[in-house]
């Protein structure tokens, strides 16, 4: 991707990343492979919202600024480290997306196969284990899962997604939302409709025949495909994770 075009790229999905509310003040950042070995970056401590195209910092592979006025973004550790596993991979985009986020606050990983469209584009979203972010702590936890999957949820950090083009990784990034969302509904009427592991194999092959790109992380690893786990109301377990789940997603919308 030419410069000038990363730049008006980043901006505009900044944008809309602000306006659904994906990220509040100054959180979140978004990269952009550029050539020549460099990347595109948003800087810290500005809204992403807000930015214009001079504010951006092209850096070089190791994240050392090229030239610009801003610093980039301490978090960029996260994203080096995509792009140094995923030769492939041209774009990231870290956000706080408050559904999503919440289930990674309560510890409940994306790893349940409901709905189609995600399973094509992402399947099953693992939990990355916390670490502090801006230390190189963050890079490491997120170095087993980099190989295997297209998205994942940086416990108590919001969620992290890449792709081969930005706007692909912007797409993961409400598709990860959306399902979270509809994920958590779910389990407050009290069950989870899962698709079996024959649906899973059927859209494995329409995956195939339409060519989508990434690489799905199957549910079936998290065992969660093949044998429907009992999640009714009744179940003690279940409450809990119902009750954890509705408590953060209220503190992230700064409802209690």
């Amino acid at each position: 991707m030419q410069l000038w075009q990363a730049k008006d790229a980043i901006v505009e999905i900044g944008r809309r990343l602000w306006q659904r509310g994906y990220v509040a003040a100054n959180d979140g950042n978004i990269s952009v492979r550029l050539e020549d070995q460099r990347l595109l970056t948003t800087p810290t401590g500005v809204s992403k919202g807000f930015m214009s195209a001079d504010m951006l910092v092209v850096t070089d592979l190791q994240g050392n600024p090229v030239e610009a006025e801003c610093r980039p973004s301490s978090e960029l550790k996260m994203h080096l480290e995509v792009y140094r596993l995923r030769p492939e991979v041209n774009a990231v985009v870290h956000a706080h997306p408050p559904v999503a986020t919440a289930f990674s606050v309560a510890g409940v990983a994306l790893d349940k196969c409901i709905l189609p469209e995600s399973v094509l584009t992402m399947g099953a979203i693992p939990t990355v284990p916390y670490a502090t972010p801006s230390t190189e702590e963050v890079p490491e936890g997120l170095r087993p899962f980099i190989p295997n999957c297209d998205a994942v949820l940086l416990s108590n950090h919001g969620a992290m997604t890449w792709a081969a083009a930005l706007e692909t990784a912007y797409f993961r990034m409400e598709t990860l939302e959306h399902t979270a969302k509809i994920t958590q509904a779910a389990m407050m009427l009290g069950d989870l409709n899962l698709l079996n592991l024959a649906d899973i194999e059927k859209l494995d092959t329409v995956r195939q025949k339409l060519g989508i790109s990434g690489r799905v992380m199957p549910c079936e690893s998290a065992g969660t495909c093949s044998k429907a786990p009992d999640l009714t109301s009744q179940d003690p377990l279940h409450k809990k994770l119902v009750e954890a789940v509705t408590l953060a997603v209220l503190k992230a919308l700064g409802r209690v």
